[in-house]
C-alpha cells in the first residue's frame, strides 16, 4: 500500500472517530494493510469507545508487538486489562514504566497523539491495582513512590486525596488516555492529500490559464 493511501485511510479515520462515526472510523483504520502501532493504538480506543474489550484488548496486544517500546500502549493495555478484572494489568504497568526509562514524561504530540503520559499516573495505576489485589500495604507504598515523580518533588491534592482513600481501603479508579485522543497523521502529510488526485484523473490545464493554441517556449 502506497504511504498516501495509508494517510488518507488514517486521517478519514480519525475525522470519523471525532463525529462518533466508529464503525466508519473502524473501516478505515482496518483498511491499511499491515497497521503499524499507532493505527491498532486507535483502533483499541475505537473498540473501548464501543465497550468491546476483547477486541479492544487484541488491538492493544499488536499495538505493543509492532512497537514494543510504546508506553502509551501498554499503559492503555493496563486499563483494558483492568475493566476485564485481570491481574495482567499490574504487570502492564511495570512494562509502561520501564519504556519510560527513567523519564518523568512522554509528549506524544510530535508522533501525532495530544497526550503526555506522566510516569506517576503510571506509578499511580499500580497502586490502583494492588489495592483491588487486596494489597493495600503495596498500594500506600505505592503511592508514596508516586510522590518522587511528580514535576518538581511537588505533591497535589490527587495524590493526598488517594493516600488518604487507599488507608481507609477504598478502591480507585485508574488513569487512562481520555477518550477521543487518538494518534493523527501529521498536518503537512494531510495538507498534502489535498493537492493530490486520489481517483487518477489529471487536473485540467484549463484552469491554469493554459491555451492549447500557444507555441511552447524555445
Amino acid at each position: 500500500m502506497h504511504y498516501k493511501d495509508i494517510i488518507r485511510y488514517w486521517h478519514e479515520g480519525v475525522l470519523e472517530a471525532d463525529k462518533k462515526n466508529y464503525d466508519s472510523a473502524l473501516e478505515n483504520f482496518t483498511s491499511i494493510e499491515d497497521p503499524p502501532a499507532r493505527i491498532w493504538f486507535n483502533i483499541g480506543c475505537i473498540h473501548l469507545l464501543r465497550d468491546d474489550l476483547q477486541q479492544s484488548l487484541e488491538a492493544f496486544n499488536q499495538s505493543v508487538i509492532k512497537d514494543p517500546c510504546l508506553a502509551v500502549g501498554f499503559f492503555q493495555r493496563s486499563y483494558v486489562y483492568f475493566k476485564l478484572h485481570r491481574c495482567k494489568a499490574l504487570s502492564d504497568c511495570h512494562l509502561s514504566l520501564a519504556q519510560l526509562r527513567g523519564n518523568r514524561v512522554i509528549d506524544y504530540k510530535q508522533l501525532g497523539l495530544r497526550h503526555l503520559l506522566f510516569a506517576w499516573e503510571v506509578v499511580y495505576n499500580t497502586a490502583v491495582f494492588l489495592g483491588y489485589l487486596g494489597k493495600w500495604q503495596n498500594a500506600k507504598e505505592k503511592l508514596q513512590e508516586t510522590i518522587h515523580w511528580l514535576p518538581g518533588e511537588t505533591r497535589n491534592s490527587k495524590l493526598d486525596s488517594a493516600l488518604d482513600t487507599v488507608q481507609r481501603q477504598v478502591f480507585l479508579l485508574p488513569e487512562h488516555v481520555p477518550e477521543g485522543e487518538l494518534f493523527r497523521p501529521r498536518k503537512q502529510e494531510v495538507e498534502q492529500l489535498k493537492s493530490k488526485d486520489f481517483l487518477g484523473k489529471p487536473k485540467s490545464l484549463w484552469s491554469h490559464g493554459f491555451d492549447p493554441d500557444e507555441q511552447p517556449l524555445q
